[in-house]
C-alpha cells in the first residue's frame, strides 16, 4: 500500500472513530437530559393534577372531570379513596389488578411526604409514575396516581437521533474526501523528493526540488538541492583531477620516452666498430645527460609526492632572506654572464622568516633558472619587499613574457608554454610545479605578473619574525 493511501486511511479511521464517538455520547446525553427535564415537569404536573383533582365536588360529574383531566394531559390517570382502594380509572385499560389497592409501605411514605409527590421511575420499567396525597379534598378521592410512556420523552430523541446520524455520514463522507485530499497534499512532496533522490542516485545532478515550503519538506527539498549541488562540484572536481592525472602519466610516458629514445640511439651508435673516439666520446657525454634527466625528472616527481601527502617535509627554521638571495646571486651569476644578461641582485637589508632554507632555496634556483632560460637579452632581479606584516619575494625578467592564456595552467605538472622549445633546453616541465607545491606547504602561493614582450615576475610572501 502506497504512503498515501495509508495516510488517508489513517486519517478516516481516527476520524470516523471520533465522529461515531461523539455522536453516541451526544445521543445519550441528549436522552438523559431529556427523561431529567422530563421527569421534573411530570412531577411538576402531577403537583397541578392532584391539586384540581382535590378541588372537584363530589357529585356525579366527579368522574367525568377527572377523565376530561386525563384527556387534557394525556397522562394515564387513577384515583384512590381513603383506604388507598382504587375507584376510578381512565383509560379503564391501562391499570392491572396489582394497583387495585396502596401497599401500606406506600401510603406511609405518602403521609411522610406532606403532598409531594413520590415519582418512580424503574429502568425496568417502561413507564414514569407519580403518586399524590391529595390531603384535605372536596370528595372521596385521597390519593391520585398519574403515568406516562417513558417513550413519550424519547420521541424528540429520535427525531435529534436522525439528524445527528445525517450529520454523521455526511461528516464521514467529507472526512474520507479532505482525508484522501489531504494525504495527497501530505504525500505529494514525499513522492517528489523521492523521485528527485532517486534521480539524484541515479547520476542526474543537474536535478533541483522547488518546493516553495517553509516546514520540514522544504528544508529536506533545500538539503537535498545542496546535496546534489556538492556532489555536482565535487563531479566536476573529480573529472578534472581524473583528466590531470590521465594527461600527468601521459606526459610522464612522454618525458620518459624522448631521453629514452635518445639513449638507445646513443647505445646502437656506440656498438658501431669503426666509431671515431671523439664521437664515442659525444655519445656518452649525450647517453650521461638523458641519463641524469630522467633521474631528475623522477626525483621531481618523488618530491611532488611527498608535499602532497606528507605535512611535515618542511623544516623550517628561523633564516635571513638577505643572506639566502646573495647565495643565489653568486650560483647563477656566471650562467647569466655566459648569456650576456644582467643578474641583479638587489640591495636589501637583513629580514628574518620562519622557512626552510634548503626549500626555499630550491624555490629560487627554479625562478632564476626558468629567468635566465627564457631571457634572451637584459637583465634578471632577485630580492625582496617588505609590507607591513611580510616580505614579498620575487624574480623578475625582461624576457619573452607568458601569453595570458597559459597563466592559468603555468603551475600544473608537465605544462609547457612551448613544448618543443622547452624540450630541447632540458627541462622536465615540473620546476614551476615543485615550486608551488614547496610554497603551499609553507602557506604560502606563488603568483605571475607577466605580458608577452614585456617580461615576468614571479612572486611570493612568507611572514616576517619580529
Amino acid at each position: 500500500m502506497k504512503i498515501r493511501s495509508k495516510l488517508a486511511w489513517t486519517y478516516i479511521i481516527l476520524l470516523v472513530i471520533g465522529i461515531i464517538t461523539i455522536s453516541a455520547y451526544s445521543i445519550l446525553t441528549i436522552r438523559s437530559f431529556l427523561l431529567e427535564e422530563g421527569e421534573e415537569q411530570f412531577e411538576r404536573d402531577a403537583l397541578s393534577l392532584a391539586l384540581a383533582a382535590s378541588s372537584f365536588k363530589d357529585d356525579g360529574q366527579f368522574d367525568d372531570k377527572i377523565r376530561k383531566q386525563a384527556e387534557l394531559s394525556r397522562y394515564e390517570m387513577a384515583v384512590y379513596d381513603k383506604e388507598g382502594i382504587r375507584f376510578l380509572t381512565f383509560p379503564e385499560d391501562a391499570f392491572d389488578m396489582v394497583d387495585m389497592r396502596l401497599n401500606n409501605q406506600l401510603l406511609s411514605e405518602l403521609e411522610q411526604r406532606d403532598g409531594s409527590p413520590i415519582v418512580q421511575n424503574n429502568k425496568q420499567s417502561p413507564k414514569l409514575i407519580a403518586y399524590v396525597d391529595l390531603g384535605q379534598s372536596d370528595n372521596r378521592a385521597q390519593y391520585l396516581r398519574i403515568s406516562q410512556d417513558k417513550s413519550e420523552y424519547y420521541a424528540a430523541v429520535a427525531s435529534i437521533r436522525h439528524i445527528i446520524y445525517a450529520g454523521m455520514f455526511f461528516s464521514i463522507g467529507a472526512v474520507i474526501i479532505v482525508s484522501f485530499l489531504f494525504a495527497r497534499y501530505i504525500a505529494s512532496p514525499i513522492l517528489r523528493l523521492n523521485s528527485a533522490a532517486l534521480d539524484i542516485a541515479r547520476g542526474n545532478l543537474d536535478r533541483k526540488i522547488d518546493l516553495k515550503r517553509n516546514d520540514e519538506f522544504g528544508t529536506l527539498a533545500d538539503s537535498l538541492n545542496h546535496m546534489a549541488s556538492t556532489l555536482r562540484a565535487d563531479n566536476e572536481k573529480l573529472k578534472k583531477l581524473n583528466e590531470k592525472q590521465s594527461q600527468f602519466f601521459a606526459d610522464i610516458t612522454h618525458e620518459v620516452r624522448n631521453p629514452l629514445h635518445t639513449i638507445s640511439g646513443a647505445l646502437e651508435m656506440l656498438e658501431l666498430a669503426n666509431l671515431q673516439p671523439e664521437k664515442k666520446k659525444q655519445y656518452m657525454i649525450t647517453a650521461r645527460k638523458q641519463i641524469k634527466r630522467v633521474a631528475r625528472l623522477f626525483e621531481d616527481i618523488k618530491t611532488l609526492q611527498r608535499y602532497d601527502f606528507d605535512e611535515s617535509f618542511i623544516n623550517r627554521k628561523k633564516i635571513d632572506l638577505k643572506q639566502l638571495i646573495k647565495e643565489a646571486e653568486q650560483a647563477y651569476q656566471p650562467i647569466a654572464q655566459k648569456k650576456g644578461l644582467e643578474l641583479i641582485a638587489k640591495d636589501i637589508s637583513s629580514c628574518k622568516v620562519n622557512a626552510d632554507p634548503d626549500k626555499l632555496e630550491q624555490v629560487l634556483d627554479n625562478l632564476i633558472s626558468n629567468a635566465i632560460k627564457y631571457t634572451l637579452t637584459g637583465t634578471v632581479e632577485v630580492g625582496f619587499e617588505k609590507k607591513e606584516e611580510v616580505v614579498e619575494v620575487y624574480v623578475k625578467d625582461t624576457g619573452s613574457g607568458i601569453g595570458q592564456e597559459h597563466l592559468d595552467r603555468l603551475f600544473d605538472r608537465f605544462y609547457r608554454t612551448d613544448k618543443a622549445r622547452s624540450r630541447d633546453k632540458g627541462g622536465t616541465g615540473l620546476g614551476l610545479s615543485v615550486v608551488k607545491g614547496i610554497l603551499n606547504a609553507h602557506q604560502s602561493e606563488i603568483k605571475v605578473e607577466s605580458k608577452e614582450g614585456s617580461g615576468s615576475k614571479f612572486y611570493f610572501t612568507l611572514p616576517i619574525l619580529d
